[in-house]
């Protein structure tokens, strides 16, 4: 893909048969141009849409290489040789911005790569629950969070999303090496082994800096039922969020993906 702008915002949004991640993508996008009108932001997509809240949309550029899967993670290598910025960061399409975030390329610009390490409760507090962190703690991988990831062109970030595909494409050998691995590679997983084979600091920030997202996880923030939609308060106060009146910065990784702020 030609650079077409310094920097941008690349969401790839890839429907599933039960999710429409194209939506969420909208309802992101919308939430970057409240806080930052002249933001570019991209779609990756394997759909048809035309949407002006997009300044660019753009189709994986070697296709859906699993058609058959219900998670699409797979395709997640697509985004560099998909992003026409030449520095890029990458959010995940269930994710809602609560405050201003353009303070973030400052803080990331003078790297090749950064993908962003820990979570936040609703609270602000990092958490320290595990529940959905086994396969990291058992095999000392870190602790990232691809919904986060900024890359700027160079060898370096080249060099990981080409090892992010090579991991995908042979996960039934990769997934050997690790003690409790899932049957089917989840993209942080992956992100996680590449970090490690790379060197863990050429790719993440030291643990305690750089943004991290607010991840809405039962076990995390933690409620009762699975759809914290459904027993937290929340108010969108647009652009602002609010979830129990406690007000939101940053991303926040609603995760119950048919959540609409309208």
């Amino acid at each position: 893909m030609p650079i077409l702008c310094e920097r941008g915002y690349l969401i790839p949004a890839i429907n599933t048969a039960n999710n429409d991640y194209t939506a969420c993508a909208q309802q992101l996008a919308y939430s970057i141009k409240a806080w930052h009108p002249a933001a570019n932001v991209c779609l990756l997509t394997n759909q048809s849409i035309i949407d002006p809240i997009f300044d660019h949309v753009v189709q994986l550029p070697y296709g859906d290489q699993d058609p058959d899967s219900s998670w699409k993670l797979s395709n997640d290598w697509q985004v560099f040789a998909a992003s026409p910025f030449r520095q890029t960061i990458k959010l995940e399409a269930d994710v809602f911005i609560a405050s201003p975030i353009d303070h973030w390329w400052s803080l990331f610009e003078h790297r090749d790569i950064v993908i962003s390490q820990g979570c936040r409760d609703f609270y602000d507090q990092t958490s320290h629950n595990r529940f959905y962190r086994r396969v990291f703690d058992e095999n000392q991988l870190p602790d990232v969070y691809n919904g986060i990831t900024y890359w700027r062109v160079s060898y370096a970030a080249q060099a990981f999303f080409e090892l992010v595909r090579k991991i995908f494409e042979n996960w039934d050998q990769f997934k050997k090496l690790l003690k409790f691995a899932e049957q089917e590679p989840t993209t942080d997983v992956v992100y996680a082994l590449a970090a490690v084979i790379l060197g863990t600091d050429t790719v993440t920030l030291p643990p305690g800096y750089g943004p991290n997202m607010v991840h809405m996880k039962k076990h995390i923030i933690p409620i009762r039922t699975s759809d914290w939609t459904q027993e937290l308060v929340w108010e969108h106060t647009d652009p602002g969020l609010r979830i129990n009146t406690i007000a939101q910065w940053g991303a926040v990784h609603y995760h119950i993906k048919d959540w609409c702020i309208q």
